[in-house]
């Protein structure tokens, strides 16, 4: 079988107003999917022909173009207008959605209890489910003691199928991540029934802004630079 050079948008070496992808007569690297992997354009092509996924993908991008000001501007003068909690409100209505379901970590407790508040204030039925949920021992999946968080006490381990099992029983029309962890998010999203979207990402240092680290790469976060030491 062929080989076929790996994707590579992230290390395209063109501005975004030359780049093929933004331009019929555009530029494109030897790695561009938009030039070398046309099958998986047209597959995804055809499943927005799904009415269902067209209108969800519609709107999404009609959210997108709404969350600008001063469009009408040029769009050197569009600015940014509206915080992600408004766009997801919003994207939440666009689509007739009534029930979401909101899956936060319990260290983002407080931060939860606005979301819903702001959610149900909108006309939005929320289904909400801590990360703790159940009270499953850490050490029921393999967990050693000296691996915890509280070591020599009871711990709770993260329980993100839970979370997913509990919204999928509720019908929820579209679901909110908030602040689980590395792994536990990808979990609750194999599991779950509904479209998710991410309101909030964990990170513990950055207090929930890891693109902090990415922004001072140069600076603070110099040692990035450098691999990875895995224990």
């Amino acid at each position: 079988m062929e080989q076929k050079e790996l994707a590579g948008c992230a290390r395209c070496p063109f501005e975004p107003p030359v780049r093929i992808c933004q331009k019929e007569e555009g530029k494109a690297p030897s790695f561009c999917p938009t030039v070398n992997r046309t099958s998986v354009i047209h597959e995804a092509q055809a499943e927005l022909e799904k009415p269902e996924i067209r209108e969800f993908a519609r709107q999404a991008s009609i959210q997108e173009g709404e969350g600008y000001a001063d469009r009408e501007l040029g769009f050197d003068h569009a600015r940014p207008a509206k915080p992600r909690i408004v766009e997801v409100t919003e994207f939440a209505g666009k689509m007739r959605y009534r029930k979401l379901g909101l899956a936060f970590c319990l260290g983002l407790r407080k931060e939860a209890r606005i979301v819903e508040g702001l959610l149900t204030a909108n006309g939005f039925e929320v289904v909400s489910g801590v990360c703790k949920m159940g009270r499953v021992p850490k050490e029921r999946i393999g967990v050693r003691d000296d691996q915890k968080i509280r070591i020599g006490g009871f711990e709770s381990m993260c329980n993100p199928i839970a979370q997913a099992f509990l919204l999928n029983e509720a019908k929820t029309d579209f679901n909110i991540l908030m602040g689980l962890c590395v792994g536990h998010d990808s979990l609750f999203l194999k599991y779950a029934e509904a479209p998710c979207t991410v309101l909030a990402v964990k990170d513990r240092l950055l207090g929930h802004n890891p693109l902090a680290a990415i922004y001072t790469i140069d600076g603070y976060y110099r040692s990035l630079k450098a691999p990875i030491r895995q224990e």
